[in-house]
């Protein structure tokens, strides 16, 4: 008899694409709607100062990070969410470890000097919330719930990461049509991350790399006063075209070969 690939498991509680949508929709007001309320109420709109990014950027984020983390608890997916039971061929690795090459790169160390360290751990910490939710709600959540719609995984692949790209439509509450191509990026980004959550076999790995990697952006401009974009930023830029021709190339090299079935 042929042994099955993954042990038995009990069913999953459902969620609908109807309740992910309202889920999706509730992460985002809390974060632009909350966002802007915040910044109304102490009159900050920048994250030059400590207290800025405290209050544009923690308080929001923290509540839709604590958001989230209670949707995952009321669905009893802990497990599915931060654990991934279908890996990748090992050859992937090679995107989280050109992430973190770009995030090396793009990083403006001297604007960083310029700031004191309770402003530049306030800073990590406010990006970490935003890559552990976002991977958490995109990665987490959306990858589960496809998967338990019976998507097969390129589907789920596709759909998580176009999805993602979508809701970053809503920056351009703040941004207007600059948004567009952002969610472009941000959608092909998705992809990457998702690749990461199947290579290392789980949801913690993407989470950080995703908050460096906002942050290695924010650091190159937006935390200094006037500050012009910060020429080794372009890192940022390249990796995605990097990546891309890569994965593009080794397409059908992504998913692991076939385990000999054992009679």
């Amino acid at each position: 008899m042929p042994l099955p690939d993954h042990p038995p498991r009990r069913p999953l509680r459902q969620l609908t694409y109807l309740w992910f949508a309202v889920v999706v929709i509730v992460y985002l007001a809390i974060i632009q709607l909350g966002g802007l309320a915040v910044e109304h109420a102490s009159g900050l709109t920048d994250i030059v100062t400590t207290r800025g990014v405290v209050f544009t950027m923690i308080i929001p984020l923290g509540v839709a990070l604590a958001f989230t983390f209670l949707v995952v608890s009321r669905l009893g997916w802990w497990r599915p969410v931060l654990h991934d039971e279908r890996p990748v061929s090992r050859w992937v690795w090679i995107v989280p470890v050109l992430m973190l090459v770009a995030i090396a790169a793009g990083t403006d160390y001297r604007a960083l000097a310029d700031k004191d360290l309770i402003f530049v751990l306030t800073l990590l910490v406010a990006t970490q919330f935003v890559g552990w939710g976002e991977e958490t709600m995109f990665r987490g959540i959306g990858v589960t719930a496809m998967r338990e719609h019976g998507l097969a995984e390129g589907r789920v692949a596709l759909w998580s990461s176009i999805v993602f790209g979508a809701v970053h439509l809503t920056n351009a509450i703040g941004h207007g049509v600059s948004a567009i191509p952002q969610a472009i990026a941000v959608s092909l980004a998705g992809y990457f991350f998702y690749l990461m959550r199947r290579v290392s076999r789980g949801n913690v790995l993407n989470s950080v790399v995703h908050g460096l990697f906002d942050f290695s952006i924010l650091t190159g401009t937006s935390i200094l006063v006037d500050q012009s974009g910060y020429v080794g930023s372009v890192a940022a830029i390249l990796v995605y075209p990097i990546l891309a021709v890569i994965l593009i190339i080794r397409r059908k090299q992504i998913e692991p070969a076939p385990t000999p079935v054992v009679s």
